[in-house]
């Protein structure tokens, strides 16, 4: 039952987590337009990842603070955000029944030892919710698995370059790369084969993205896909991710100088209405990431992502030390993320300000019962 109810904590604090990251994240990014860097997509790339990688974490990072107080490290340092709330209420800083704040403060609890005793109808729904959610996902992803392997099967390779399999195949309109447990596998339209440019464009691009590691990032975030099926935060940070890790492929890719930038649009073009006529099974296939979409919803209203990353690559803007604005970036964004992730946990013991509370509230109680024997003698 312990580790069950840790288990559950650990998994409101993510969820909880991605939606704070995900506003700090809408926040800066908002700051970095402001000053000039909307094109930093590498470094807004790597912030995402590496707020992905501090939530994921956050136990480590609460096991270590905690680990450091009982050391006398930080011995004094109290950064609950439900104690300091409740001693907020205790000095006056808002008027409520102390009944129903207690009831507040508890809510959490209450609601966590609902679930892991399967008392009530509300805790047996919120259950089999869960359980039919991650259970529908985790097929979704095993069929989504299966085509993809399908589709990688029916290939037929053409060249191999260390661990990198170049592969053809009659069944796909769209380049698109995945991976296997060892070998990374680019699988590329056979129509192709007479369009020198177009190959030469779908080749660069997809190698870029094994460079960057986007196949690991994109098998990561589907296989978290189904734990976090209700957190539209979760869905939310996953498009950024994926618009981003083109946005920033399509700007290495150029920063090359090997491709025209002419020949990079003109094969995204090509490649788009390409996806217009592709099959159910290739849209079902992940993970993969693929060189264009047509489907993709766009981050800003009234622009598609295909628009955005043409005007990109023809404005022909580079940010440079990109490591530099990543690390300014980060330092505030893993600051937060620290804070908040050892702020939000359930609080180890009673505190001060918690005793104070529980007296208060069994005072009132106290008040509240004399005060009813009180009117019944009256009536006697």
């Amino acid at each position: 039952m312990i580790v069950g109810e840790a288990l559950l904590d650990a998994y409101i604090n993510a969820n909880i987590l991605f939606c704070v990251a995900f506003a700090l994240w809408f926040l800066m990014r908002g700051a970095m337009s402001r000053i000039g860097l909307k094109h930093a997509y590498t470094s807004q790339l790597w912030l995402l990842n590496a707020g992905f990688l501090a939530i994921i974490s956050a136990p480590l990072l609460v096991a270590g603070f905690g680990f450091l107080q009982g050391n006398g490290v930080a011995k004094g340092v109290n950064v609950n955000l439900s104690d300091m709330v409740v001693s907020y209420y205790l000095n006056g800083g808002f008027e409520m029944k102390a009944s129903d704040f207690e009831g507040l403060i508890l809510m959490r609890d209450k609601f966590i030892l609902s679930v892991m005793s399967a008392e009530g109808a509300f805790a047996k729904a919120i259950i089999a919710m869960f359980v039919i959610g991650v259970g529908l996902g985790l097929l979704r992803l095993g069929y989504s698995i299966y085509c993809l392997w399908r589709l990688v099967a029916d290939s037929y390779d053409i060249r191999r370059i260390g661990r990198i399999r170049i592969r053809m195949s009659d069944r796909t309109l769209v380049p698109f790369s995945t991976r296997g447990f060892r070998n990374y596998y680019v699988v590329l339209p056979s129509h192709m084969l007479g369009q020198h440019d177009e190959l030469r464009v779908s080749i660069a691009h997809e190698f870029q993205h094994i460079r960057q590691s986007d196949l690991e990032w994109e098998v990561l975030l589907e296989a978290l896909k189904p734990l976090f099926f209700l957190n539209p935060a979760y869905h939310a940070w996953k498009r950024q991710v994926e618009h981003l890790r083109e946005l920033s492929c399509d700007s290495q890719v150029i920063s090359y100088g090997r491709i025209d930038a002419r020949d990079y649009c003109g094969t995204l073009l090509s490649v788009c209405q390409q996806t217009l006529r592709r099959d159910r099974a290739f849209y079902i296939a992940v993970p993969k990431v693929t060189l264009v979409t047509a489907d993709r919803t766009s981050m800003k209203p009234g622009k598609s992502l295909l628009e955005r990353r043409i005007l990109s690559v023809l404005s022909g803007r580079r940010i440079r030390h990109k490591r530099l604005v990543f690390m300014t970036a980060a330092v505030p964004l893993m600051a937060a993320l620290v804070f908040t992730s050892v702020a939000i946990q359930r609080p180890g013991d009673w505190s001060h300000d918690r005793l104070m509370l529980s007296t208060v509230v069994n005072l009132d109680r106290l008040d509240e019962i004399n005060r009813l024997s009180a009117f019944g003698r009256v009536r006697n």
